[in-house]
């Protein structure tokens, strides 16, 4: 199931050619891969607290295909297309809803880790079975 979160452009996200920076479709990326867990009822801080586990990015490859611009309504997407026993591979797109383009696409990894140690930690179960559930 492909989870959708929408992000205006604000001013201070794009540079001086008035375009988004690039690095900032990471970080819109991130607050829909927040909200997602969020949605299936997981706070990363009550995570890290009750749980003791945090997630990280592992490893994020995106292309850039189009330009955001300033003002610009988009929509941030999150779908799981692979999950291992302390990792979750998720495809995430930004789209501008306005003309139907998709502007940015990415792959990112992210793993499970102990909040102590830093070290791989398998993903909790109730975590895992809500995320298949979401599928």
């Amino acid at each position: 199931m492909r989870f959708q979160f929408p992000v205006q452009v604000y001013y201070e996200d794009t540079d001086a050619g008035g375009v988004v920076y690039y690095a900032n479709y990471l970080k819109f990326m991130e607050r829909a891969r927040t909200e997602w867990l969020r949605e299936m009822g997981f706070e990363q801080d009550q995570l890290m607290q009750d749980q003791g586990v945090l997630f990280a990015v592992r490893r994020a490859e995106v292309d850039y295909l189009r330009p955001a611009r300033f003002n610009d309504k988009l929509l941030v997407t999150a779908e799981l297309v692979d999950s291992g026993r302390a990792s979750l591979t998720i495809s995430q797109e930004v789209i501008r809803p306005s003309d139907e383009q998709v502007l940015s696409k990415g792959l990112v990894r992210i793993v499970c880790l102990g909040a102590g140690t830093f070290r791989p930690k398998s993903i909790p179960d109730q975590i895992m079975e809500k995320i298949k559930d979401a599928e």
